[in-house]
């Protein structure tokens, strides 16, 4: 099995906070990330794509098609936007690493024409990130 590997950027901003936590509740489980003038991150994004080699083109998935995949539906979405209020992937979730990794996949996983996707990493900074291989 041979994994694939393409790696993006984006800035965002979120608020973690839950609408059923008073303020003071929200305050003491997220601290500082449940600021409601929001806050944000230059996320990396890691897409691992999972396959056999096609013989005839010697490619897992090409990735100039998985980069414009990734843009076109992750990128375009997420990137300085406002993840609780701008993106429609994200509505109703609590914009946590773990659930923007989970709901990235949810985004791609019936989009990537060959091989399978295998993982999505999120790297909120240099010493944290979150991986996502699907239900």
């Amino acid at each position: 099995m041979h994994y694939v590997t393409r790696r993006e950027t984006f800035s965002a901003a979120h608020r973690l906070y839950n609408p059923d936590f008073s303020d003071e509740e929200n305050e003491q489980i997220y601290g500082k990330c449940s600021n409601p003038n929001w806050h944000g991150h230059n996320y990396t994004l890691e897409v691992v794509v999972a396959g056999e080699i096609d013989r005839k083109t010697g490619y897992v998935i090409d990735l100039k098609k998985l980069k414009e995949i990734i843009i076109e539906n992750v990128i375009k979405k997420v990137d300085h936007k406002n993840l609780n209020t701008e993106t429609d992937f994200m509505r109703g979730i609590i914009p946590t690493a773990e659930n923007i990794a989970a709901a990235i996949y949810k985004q791609l996983v019936n989009k990537i024409p060959s091989g399978k996707l295998y993982a999505i990493k999120i790297y909120e900074t240099e010493n944290n990130y979150f991986e996502y291989k699907g239900e």
